[in-house]
């Protein structure tokens, strides 16, 4: 790949997340089915919605401008953030403990999200595009707050419960 401007940073990054939340609304339903905890069960599917908006919000910011066009690309990163919460996804034992585990996914999950949304809306905003930045900037504050609700499932139910075990 050859990347000559910041535009096509942009669009490689617009690309990626396209493919990392097309992979994520695939893996969320796997996730909220091994939790325990109807709340975590609860974060995983609320997020899974969200994520859909996601992708809609890229699409629509890919089409306007590729002419039209969505054209997603294989995120890397998040396929292997996806194959290590598959291994808490499988795994067994206390119900506490696995579900630490699955927040312990969800979360460098979030976080590769959190920077990737981040790096999108600053190259929105240096190429002067508004409408992409308050896109990409919605998304940033729905990923950051589901960072922080699954902390606060963490601290304040399952891993206190996990440390009983």
């Amino acid at each position: 790949m050859k990347l000559e401007t910041l535009e096509q940073l942009f669009i490689d990054e617009l690309q990626d997340l396209h493919g990392a939340e097309t992979m994520l609304i695939k893996a969320l339903p796997q996730m909220a089915d091994a939790a325990h905890s109807a709340q975590l069960r609860q974060a995983f599917q609320d997020h899974l919605e969200e994520t859909r908006g996601h992708v809609e919000r890229i699409e629509h910011i890919l089409e306007k401008i590729q002419n039209g066009k969505v054209k997603g690309k294989k995120c890397k990163g998040m396929e292997g953030l996806i194959d290590e919460g598959n291994e808490r996804i499988k795994a067994s034992g206390d119900p506490a403990v696995v579900d630490a585990g699955l927040i312990a996914a969800a979360q460098r999950i979030e976080h590769y999200e959190i920077a990737a949304y981040g790096c999108a809306k600053t190259y929105a905003e240096l190429l002067g595009d508004d409408a992409s930045c308050r896109l990409l900037e919605q998304t940033l504050d729905e990923e950051k707050a589901a960072d922080e609700k699954l902390t606060e499932l963490a601290m304040t139910l399952i891993n206190p419960q996990a440390a009983r075990a």
